[in-house]
């Protein structure tokens, strides 16, 4: 039994959708950021940054912070979505949400969607970087099925929760036309219609 600690947010979503797509059984412990939860001193325990998401694993007793790390862990559990003749291709890309699609789009959101108002310049800057990202993205697809190469991994499943995000952020999504329909693509999968649901979200935006 896998118990997920997470809240309704991309990163959350990156593990809820890899659990059901490796149909390992799991339990979700919601942490309220909103009411500073993840702050706590047991929550603190395991995930020294007060990050969510954190799975702990009843088979071995491990637990691991980070959704890139927890997604890792997951795959090479299963030997699912993580191919090992195409590890760096994948890893690249993995990182590449990790350290620039997540983080960056996180941005705009903060100044975008939550303070909208108090900072012209922040918003006009993540505006453009989130932009150039979709731009980045639909680049890629244009010549790969899939963000690592023509099969679905890991990679994919860190990335699709940010652009899940897309009506907050008024750029048009359907413009994109090959990142569109890697999205609507994904979007299909009964695993990442459950995984998204997981704390009773709704339906998937569409494109």
């Amino acid at each position: 039994m896998i118990e997920l600690f997470a809240s309704d947010t991309p990163n959350g979503k990156k593990i809820s959708i890899m659990l059901e797509e490796i149909n390992l059984p799991y339990k979700v412990i919601e942490v309220n950021l909103s009411e500073g939860e993840q702050f706590k001193e047991e929550f603190l325990k395991i995930s020294p940054f007060s990050k969510i998401p954190v799975i702990k694993d009843s088979d071995n007793k491990k637990s691991i912070f980070g959704s890139g790390a927890i997604l890792i862990y997951l795959a090479e559990k299963t030997e699912k979505f993580y191919q090992k003749e195409n590890k760096t291709n994948i890893d690249q890309w993995l990182m590449a949400q990790m350290g620039l699609v997540g983080p960056l789009i996180g941005q705009y959101h903060s100044f975008y969607r939550f303070n909208k108002g108090k900072s012209k310049y922040g918003e006009e800057r993540y505006f453009k970087i989130t932009k150039d990202l979709y731009k980045n993205l639909n680049n890629r697809l244009s010549v790969s099925k899939y963000l690592a190469g023509e099969e679905y991994t890991i990679a994919d499943i860190a990335t699709w929760p940010w652009i899940a995000r897309h009506q907050w952020h008024d750029i048009g999504l359907i413009k994109y036309s090959s990142l569109s329909n890697w999205y609507q693509d994904i979007s299909n999968r009964e695993a990442v219609i459950k995984g998204y649901n997981f704390m009773g979200g709704g339906e998937i935006p569409k494109p």
